[in-house]
């Protein structure tokens, strides 16, 4: 008796292993910006081309026509320095988070009021050059914001 439910038991665990597989979205790329999904993009969490790091380490020290800032301006030499606390360290984030993040803003959906300007006028290939220099920036003291206002 003790055997049947020792088998029984193990069905049961190789069922439920497999219906959490088979439900788990950790494949799945993150959800695409309403302007990449209107232009179809696909090919990757963010839908955007290769980043380049050293053109994204030029840009991050371009002052923004709408706000006068460049991005190291608020978030710190290398992006790992911000000048307010509230605002994110961005060295060593996901470089995907960054994108997704760039995106939203530029497309209108993300709102803050200085992101949103910064943001506005900044192309695919921008992005994701941004995006890979702050990702491959070192760490250093990422924080967790949430509940910080």
């Amino acid at each position: 008796m003790t055997q049947i439910r020792s088998i029984k038991r193990g069905f049961a665990l190789a069922a439920l292993s497999l219906a959490l597989a088979a439900c788990s979205n950790a494949d799945a790329p993150a959800g695409h910006s309403s302007a990449d999904r209107n232009a179809g993009h696909t090919s990757s969490s963010s839908g955007l081309p290769a980043g380049r790091i050293a053109e994204g380490e030029k840009l991050a020290s371009v002052k923004g026509a709408a706000t006068g800032q460049s991005c190291v301006d608020c978030h710190g030499a290398e992006g790992n320095a911000p000048i307010d606390p509230t605002y994110p360290k961005l060295a060593g984030q996901y470089h995907d988070y960054i994108a997704h993040s760039l995106q939203m803003y530029r497309d209108g959906d993300r709102e803050h009021a200085l992101m949103s300007n910064q943001a506005k006028t900044l192309n695919d290939q921008q992005i994701a050059d941004l995006a890979a220099y702050f990702g491959s920036r070192d760490k250093g003291q990422l924080r967790d914001l949430h509940g910080i206002h």
